[in-house]
């Protein structure tokens, strides 16, 4: 059998060995670091094992036909939410599809696997676009290095490593940087625009960015260009022209999956803005140097190799003088505009991050593998290029020295790193030992690259919350769900002692938890006027714990699980896995059309009773004194304030009523009576919030003990005595006249409602922007879905769609014609004269 002329081609056998080298450094570097799946240390710090895992699992569900819902509607997150535009910020690159070839309860190595995949692929794709700029026959196997040293660089190994979704910006750059060069040189429009639409489906904001990058490498790539005739600038214009063809009509094809995404956003609850501020230059310097990390620094490390080659380009000779001053000139003022608060502005689509603030350090370091490259493709540099690279980049690292960031570690290995690429360098230019130039080459960019790797492990469980992979208690949690599911005749919620925040996609149910940067804002308002709880500033909403919420969304079983052991602030707990049942009404039921129902109050007992329909609490005066007996003042008319310490707060709940308590400010326990069980609280306003949570039986006059770790609010009105009876009978009455029959799919709801039937059908779900109930925009029943029935009618169809779905799929069919003109259009023109002239 022959070997495709492809594999024999030593620029994919380059490629291939940027890709090997660069996933086994990698998995050296984490192996080091006892990093799962080497070793016991969870590697899920974050938004990894919050979201991209569950999200994830979720995907491996659809694939396997066991999720609860589709690609338009997810059933398994806050009561009933947008899936579009998750799928296409989470999941919508095509690597993501391969945690469906892993067993369910090995999806933690699965997404490993896939930001090995990608990792490797980055390599790959940076080495062919090296070899695409100029050929360098003979010095393929360096392009594989520098391919390496882009994938293996600080970002991707300390930041990317746990949002893998931005790795597929780490790919888009070179191929949206060849597609800027098949534009260029009038090359293959069609795969140069697919590269685009690839890019932007798989992840639109690193691909806005690394579009951003490729845009500066085309333009120095037409400024290089040989000659300065009317016919050169016009060959210019037409390259631009090309290449603004190919991003438009890129984007364009990919609008049915950014615009839902797009508006997703727009509707989402407003997160955490900060001001930009750059970093300090002593940081940033020492961001280019082996096992450093911060969080707010940009991430440069590339390898000393790398890093020596981009700084001898400005003295290498061989090169010619344009490209020794417009590369290097152009990583200055890339370098610069990180710094800037308007470019900074600009390279992340005008809105500050969230978190790491330096995102488009990817495009930096390529960059810099480019312009290492330049100065190696025409010729390898000599000795006056080299000392000259060498003094730059030693003054580099001397003005890393006031940094806090530089370990023990950090100057040794840049030393011999530096050490290795000279002597490397220096044997190749003799013409001799090439081998073990390449090995020294080799070995200083995997050894840095692993050490790197290592300590950025190390370094994110210090600085990070992270999270257990699926074990023992996911599969007790996961069975429990499984063994109470009812879907759809009541929904089963995974319980509020979560193992993420988004547990219900990945153990299954159909739980209030979810966390996603696209948490719908009528979601989390409606959650908090009911008393729920969040952390992440309103986008990571927890499950309603709670028997009149559960009324109101379904939840006809709820799981109990002990609390999480991987959790630092619980307590040890050696509760079995429980499932509570209570009755509850349809998904649909029948509310009067006597108006609109009052608006939410400031009371979250109030407004349970408001969307109950009934009145179900007694709501005491409540005394909090201090440890020593003294009266707590008041913060403001409706709360107290507390400080760190002890605190009791009275109250009278009637004899056989059930005591809640809601106190969303205070950090720390409470306690009903003395041997009460101790509860949770982790409120911390903004940015936590404790959601309302059961304490015990009511015996008429109670005492509640506070413990407070923080200063906080408690408020006036913190707790509510539920009435079981009055909470059965409004139940039983929601029964009586709600759906008889209720069916559900992956785009929306079918409800068959009694004969007679008069009011407002309202589905427990909340009034999320896409709900529309026969062929109308569905109303609003205190942020759920309704609609009026009436006049004989004795069923309800609700669908949604995301909002931006019609418009973008237009826009790509648009785009696709556009395509295909392009593609087509010259060749049946020239058919077209040939047949008039015949």
């Amino acid at each position: 059998m022959r070997t495709p002329p492809i594999l024999r081609s030593p620029r994919a056998t380059a490629a291939a060995l940027a890709a090997v080298l660069t996933v086994v450094t990698v998995c050296v570097g984490d192996a080091v670091a006892r990093s799962y799946p080497f070793g016991p240390r969870t590697r899920s710090v974050n938004d990894l094992g919050n979201q991209f895992v569950p999200f994830h699992a979720h995907l491996w569900d659809l694939l396997h036909g066991r999720g609860n819902g589709g690609l338009l509607l997810n059933w398994q997150s806050g009561f009933g939410t947008s899936f579009l535009p998750d799928l296409g910020t989470y999941l919508s690159s095509p690597f993501a599809l391969l945690v469906g070839v892993f067993p369910r309860d090995r999806i933690d190595l699965a997404v490993y696997v896939v930001t090995l995949v990608k990792t490797g692929v980055a390599a790959a794709a940076m080495t062919w676009l090296l070899t695409a700029l100029r050929r360098g026959r003979g010095r393929e196997w360096a392009a594989a290095v520098l391919g390496a040293s882009y994938a293996l660089c600080g970002w991707s190994v300390a930041e990317a490593a746990y949002n893998p979704m931005w790795l597929d910006g780490l790919i888009a750059f070179p191929l949206l940087c060849l597609a800027g060069e098949w534009a260029r040189t009038a090359r293959r429009p069609v795969l140069g625009t697919l590269l685009v639409t690839l890019a932007w489906v798989s992840n639109f904001y690193t691909a806005y960015m690394a579009t951003l990058g490729a845009a500066l490498v085309l333009v120095v790539r037409l400024l290089l260009e040989d000659g300065a005739s009317r016919e050169r600038e016009r060959e210019w214009l037409r390259g631009l022209v090309r290449a603004v063809r190919t991003v438009v009509l890129g984007i364009g094809l990919a609008a049915p999956v950014l615009l839902p995404v797009f508006l997703g956003t727009k509707h989402a609850y407003p997160g955490w803005t900060r001001e930009f501020a750059p970093a300090a230059w002593p940081d940033a310097a020492a961001r280019l140097l082996p096992a450093t990390y911060g969080f707010f620094s940009p991430a440069v490390f590339l390898g000393t190799g790398a890093l020596l080659l981009a700084c001898v380009l400005a003295f290498h000779r061989g090169v010619p003088r344009a490209e020794r001053r417009v590369w290097p000139g152009l990583v200055a003022v890339v370098a610069l505009s990180m710094q800037w608060g308007p470019t900074h502005l600009l390279w992340h689509a005008f809105a500050t991050p969230n978190g790491s603030p330096f995102r488009q350090t990817f495009v930096f370091s390529g960059i810099v593998v480019i312009a290492a490259w330049t100065s190696v493709a025409r010729g390898w540099p000599d000795r006056r290029a080299l000392l000259g690279g060498g003094g730059v980049l030693v003054l580099i690292a001397a003005a890393a020295a006031p940094s806090a960031l530089v370990t023990r570690w950090t100057y040794p290995l840049f030393a011999a790193g530096l050490v290795a690429a000279l002597c490397a360098l220096a044997l190749v230019r003799g013409g001799r030992f090439l081998a073990l130039a390449a090995l020294l080459l080799v070995g200083a960019q995997a050894g840095q690259a692993a050490a790197t790797t290592a300590y950025a492990d190390r370094q994110r469980l210090k600085q990070l919350d992270d999270y257990a992979p699926w074990g023992e208690r996911q599969r007790l949690q996961a069975d429990a769900v499984a063994g109470a599911d009812g879907w759809p005749r009541y929904r089963t919620d995974p319980g509020l002692e979560q193992s993420t925040a988004n547990d219900p996609l990945t153990v299954g149910g159909q739980g209030g938890a979810y966390y996603s940067s696209h948490t719908p804002d009528v979601t989390t308002r409606t959650f908090l006027a009911l008393g729920g709880g969040f952390t992440s500033r309103g986008r990571a909403l927890q499950s309603l714990d709670n028997p009149v919420t559960d009324a109101v969304f379904s939840v006809g079983a709820r799981v109990h699980v002990p609390r999480d052991p991987h959790q630092v602030w619980n307590r040890p707990d050696d509760r079995p896995v429980t499932v509570t049942r209570s009755d509850v009404p349809p998904l649909v039921t029948v509310r009067p059309s006597a108006g609109p129902a009052r608006p939410f109050g400031r009371s979250p007992f109030r407004n349970q009773e408001e969307l109950l329909g009934a009145p179900v609490y007694t709501l005491p005066r409540t005394v909090l004194r201090s440890a020593d007996g003294a009266a707590v003042t008041d913060r403001n008319a409706y709360a107290y304030e507390v400080r760190s310490g002890t605190y009791t707060l009275s109250a009278s709940c009637p004899a056989g009523s059930e005591v809640f308590l809601w106190a969303p400010d205070l950090f720390g326990t409470a306690r009903l009576g003395a041997t009460g069980e101790p509860a949770d609280l982790r409120g911390d306003l903004p940015t936590r919030r404790a959601g309302m949570l059961p304490l015990g039986p009511g015996t008429g006059r109670i005492a509640v003990t506070l413990r407070a770790e923080r200063d906080g609010t408690v408020p006036h009105e913190a707790v509510g005595c539920l009435d079981p009876g009055r909470l059965a009978a409004a139940v039983a009455g929601l029964k009586r006249t709600g759906a008889t029959r209720v069916t559900v799919s992956g785009s929306g709801v079918h409800a068959e409602l009694p004969p007679g039937t008069e009011g407002v059908a309202v589905l427990a779900a909340p009034r999320i922007a896409g709900w529309s109930c026969d062929g109308r925009p569905a109303g609003s029943y205190l942020g759920l879905v309704a609609v009026p029935v009436g006049g004989g009618r004795t069923a309800v169809d609700c669908s949604f769609r995301p909002p931006g779905l019609r418009a973008g799929t237009l826009t790509g069919a648009a785009a696709l014609v556009a395509l295909l003109a392009t593609a087509f259009g010259p060749a049946a023109l020239t058919r077209i004269r040939r047949r008039r002239r015949g």
